[in-house]
């Protein structure tokens, strides 16, 4: 999932696990340490691309690692409050800079919607956050930077549970997306998807948010503190199960459409579209053609009445599966590719299991959401990553536009 929501879940789980212990340094260092797993994408600053697509939600995001970090995380989190720093206003201002760093990036996430699906800003919407931004400080400086600060002695079992429960349910919840999380590692590179949830959704993320936000401001150790971040807990748990239910209704009206149409396949692979639960694209794969189509929830017929024919064409890359680009590929899209050529001698690489950017794909490389430019470098063939397309770029405005048409139903 996006970084709000790790964050967003990691303090909840701090909270339940050490709330009526730490207060509101328990959500602080739940929001850190469900991040951690995440801090992977560094590689992305001194490796290739392709390394870093490996090494992305790879050890950092396995059982392994969430068992053993936390027994460091949890030594040098009980050595830091032992000290006394934490009473110093250098940490208090730190503390509310964090806490603000937090509610600025929801906030940012929420106003990104409407800005990603139509390329304007709702400036109610901004405004508004804005206001709750500069309440939030008004808050943090009455309440907490001109007053006292607890002692804190907990011990270092106390940090490694907080740790543990915070880091773990990250790769669990990663585990639900189409990218696929190496829960495994380091014993096993086998990535584990279920394909049920979008990796950014924000009926999921912002009732979860907001609830871990009032419970921040209600008294440590209360029941209304205790059931409003479970509240959170809850009702983000009720819509997996949910995301759950439209996949095995999506895969019914898959096979029931392949069958219909009489189109001969080896296996398939479905998943929501970005933003939502409720349209659906499932892709399936033939002798030499894949077949993608969509499905809303919302859709008045329970079939597919198109699919699109996207050729395989893996033939182009056949004298090709020896090098290093096409057996890192392959690997993360599970065989799930096409080929298509490109300028010059170069070929394009998409990974089909995170659909097409277009209800109707014309064929052009816009078509695609997830891609890497193949071409011989140096006597090496190598693989660079395409950059997905931005609010802005021309037609992106139209593609989010058919989509939440499409998401409306047929």
């Amino acid at each position: 999932m996006d970084s709000i929501t790790q964050i967003v879940l990691g303090a909840a789980v701090g909270e339940v696990v050490m709330g009526k212990k730490a207060g509101n340094r328990a959500m602080l260092w739940g929001a850190i340490a469900g991040t951690i797993p995440d801090l992977d994408v560094m590689a992305n600053f001194v490796a290739d691309d392709l390394t870093a697509l490996a090494f992305h939600r790879g050890i950092s995001h396995s059982i392994f690692f969430a068992v053993t970090a936390p027994i460091l995380f949890a030594f040098l989190t009980e050595r830091f409050y032992k000290s006394g720093l934490y009473q110093e206003k250098i940490y208090k201002y730190i503390a509310v800079f964090l806490w603000t760093l937090f509610v600025g990036v929801v906030l940012l996430g929420i106003n990104y919607i409407p800005y990603s699906t139509s390329g304007n800003l709702n400036f109610y919407l901004l405004g508004g956050s804005l206001f709750g931004l500069l309440g939030l400080l008004y808050l943090f400086y009455s309440n907490y930077l001109s007053k006292q600060l607890q002692e804190v002695n907990l011990s270092w079992k106390n940090w490694y549970w907080l740790f543990f429960w915070s880091i773990f349910t990250h790769p669990l919840l990663d585990c639900c997306t189409t990218y696929g999380t190496q829960l495994f590692q380091p014993f096993s590179d086998y990535r584990v998807a279920l394909n049920n949830i979008s990796v950014a959704d924000p009926l999921y993320t912002v009732p979860f948010a907001i609830c871990l936000i009032i419970a921040r401001f209600l008294t440590r150790g209360s029941k209304l503190r205790f059931w409003v971040n479970w509240a959170g807990l809850i009702i983000s748990s009720i819509y997996m199960v949910w995301t759950v239910t439209n996949k095995f209704k999506m895969n019914k009206v898959f096979e029931k459409s392949l069958a219909k149409q009489e189109l001969q396949y080896s296996r398939y692979t479905t998943s929501p579209t970005i933003f939502n639960n409720v349209l659906w694209t499932g892709t399936a794969e033939g002798d030499s053609m894949f077949y993608q189509g969509f499905y809303s929830l919302l859709d008045k017929q329970e079939e597919i009445l198109k699919f699109n024919k996207i050729p395989k064409n893996h033939h182009l890359v056949k004298d090709k599966m020896d090098t290093r680009p096409m057996q890192v590929l392959p690997w993360f899209s599970k065989d799930y590719y096409c080929i298509k050529e490109g300028e010059g001698d170069t070929l394009k690489y998409y990974d089909l299991r995170f659909g097409t950017a277009k209800i109707e794909p014309d064929g052009s490389d816009g078509d695609f959401i997830f891609g890497f430019k193949l071409y011989e470098k140096d006597g090496e063939f190598v693989a660079e990553e395409e950059e997905p397309p931005r609010p802005g770029d021309g037609e992106i405005g139209n593609v989010f536009e058919e989509l939440w048409s499409r998401v409306k139903g047929i």
